[in-house]
């Protein structure tokens, strides 16, 4: 099977191309590994900001279903030392620059946007190779195969697609993070929701952090981030989720119980997310005919960003590919230029927001 764009990967970013390539009237289709659009949970809540996520989702015609699915309120913002003394508490009233909607609801609305059988489902990429002249063969894991004259890696950290442009790989950055859920918080976790009030929640100490978000439904999701290496975790019986969610919380001694309750007191099992990083200012040399976008291009360490900026790389793509039809060469090479040093310095700024607000909890 032969086809014009092929883009590999379903998430934000890989959509977010698909929609604008559409909205263009350019073909295009995207193989998606998952088997269903319900196949996992799709994460939380994403500040979807003006400066990237928004112009993303204006440049794909979808402005006002934007608005029709962002969660009043979110933006509100407390800051706790963790002895529970409140360094901030922000209300969201209403002027602030990134609302707050589920990621589940955004792709939702992105898949809603494309025609009927625009992303196949279960395909998962098993082997991509170079055929010459700026073609290139895609094999999925069932045995089928394409070749396309324009390849999209939008499938993230561990791209199949990236070998064809760069020998990087990510990297643990010294830190995970324990994700947890608290289901019904105002009536069975009361203290708990008191604490993470409206919006988000922020709590830390040297090597130590607890973040979490007020979700729809009166859901709190919340992440306890420790500083170790992967060793430290591996000794951690995740299996055992009232063991692992102790152990967790035995390395928050002297914090507050509003706040250890965050893990102690998940209405399901704890899960270990490693966090990875790509080289900052990873790039690399025109390669005919594929290019990346997002986390497969330019993953970093979690700063807020991540899918604004894939979302953004998409709508930029599309954009490019829109204005130069006939030369798919000079679109992708508008398209790199832009974005390397874009994600480069988002991955830099990011970092330093993240450091500046944690000066502000150890105040």
């Amino acid at each position: 099977m032969h086809t014009p764009v092929t883009i590999i990967g379903a998430g934000l970013g890989g959509l977010t191309l698909a929609r604008v390539l559409h909205v263009h009237g350019i073909p295009v289709t995207v193989h998606e590994a998952e088997p269903s659009p319900s196949a996992r949970s799709q994460g939380g809540l994403l500040d979807i900001r003006d400066y990237n996520g928004q112009l993303a989702l204006t440049a794909a015609g979808l402005t006002d279903e934007f608005h029709a699915v962002v969660l009043e309120g979110r933006q509100a913002m407390r800051i706790l030392a963790p002895d529970g003394t409140v360094l901030l508490d922000q209300a969201d009233d209403g002027t602030g620059e990134r609302p707050e909607v589920q990621r589940g609801d955004l792709r939702q609305l992105l898949l809603d946007s494309l025609p009927a059988g625009t992303v196949r489902w279960g395909r998962k990429a098993d082997r991509v190779r170079a055929l010459g002249e700026g073609r290139h063969e895609v094999t999925f894991s069932d045995g089928d195969a394409l070749v396309t004259d324009l390849l999209v890696g939008a499938d993230g950290a561990w791209s199949r697609v990236r070998p064809l442009l760069s020998t990087a790989t990510p990297e643990y950055i010294g830190k995970s993070v324990v994700e947890t859920y608290l289901y019904d918080a105002v009536t069975r976790h009361p203290a708990a929701a008191k604490t993470v009030g409206a919006g988000m929640l922020l709590a830390t100490a040297p090597g130590r952090e607890i973040f979490a978000h007020r979700e729809k439904d009166d859901t709190l999701h919340a992440y306890a981030g420790l500083a170790e290496p992967q060793d430290w975790f591996a000794a951690v019986d995740f299996t055992d989720a009232a063991d692992a969610a102790a152990r967790v919380a035995q390395e928050f001694v002297g914090w507050v119980p509003e706040l250890t309750a965050l893990i102690t007191d998940s209405d399901v099992a704890p899960v270990l997310c490693p966090l990875h990083a790509l080289p900052t200012g990873h790039r690399w040399d025109r390669v005919p005919g594929v290019t990346l976008l997002g986390d497969a291009a330019h993953l970093a360490a979690p700063n807020g960003e991540g899918a604004n900026l894939a979302m953004l790389d998409g709508a930029e793509l599309g954009a490019a590919l829109a204005a130069h039809p006939d030369d798919i060469e000079k679109a992708l090479t508008q398209y790199e230029q832009a974005m390397f040093p874009r994600s480069a310095e988002s991955a830099t700024n990011g970092l330093a927001e993240i450091e500046s607000a944690r000066d502000t909890a150890g105040a």
